[in-house]
């Protein structure tokens, strides 16, 4: 799996924008949905869980954000990426596929950040 390490604060911040893109924008919960959202190029940033089991189940989600040339990132835990889409139960993945009105600079933002981080 194309893995990374992702600091902490960076991770929290992924969280934070995910809470505020799930209020006004639109997101795509699990991994089946996730999936159709890259393959259809509609996928603008993909958040995957590193906690989950077995891990043949994501392993494929970022070898087809990098053929789609799709941002992704991890964060550590599926229960923080479940609530943080606003759920209340845990997601392996989530795909933003509108930042709503207020989430397109940040997602710029964290983007260009990640970017800093894969070099």
């Amino acid at each position: 799996m194309a893995e990374f390490d992702v600091p902490k604060e960076i991770m929290e911040s992924q969280l934070a924008l995910l809470r505020k893109i799930s209020k006004t924008g639109k997101v795509k919960v699990g991994i089946n949905e996730v999936t159709k959202a890259i393959e259809r190029e509609k996928a603008k940033f993909v958040l995957i869980a590193t906690d989950v089991n077995p891990k043949e189940i994501v392993m494929h989600l970022p070898m087809l954000c990098i053929e789609k040339k799709v941002p992704y990132s991890f964060v550590e835990s599926k229960e923080e990426l479940g609530k943080s889409a606003g759920l209340n139960v845990s997601t392996a993945s989530v795909a933003v596929t509108d930042e709503g009105r207020d989430g397109k600079k940040d997602l710029l933002d964290l983007v260009k950040k990640l970017e800093e981080i894969k070099k």
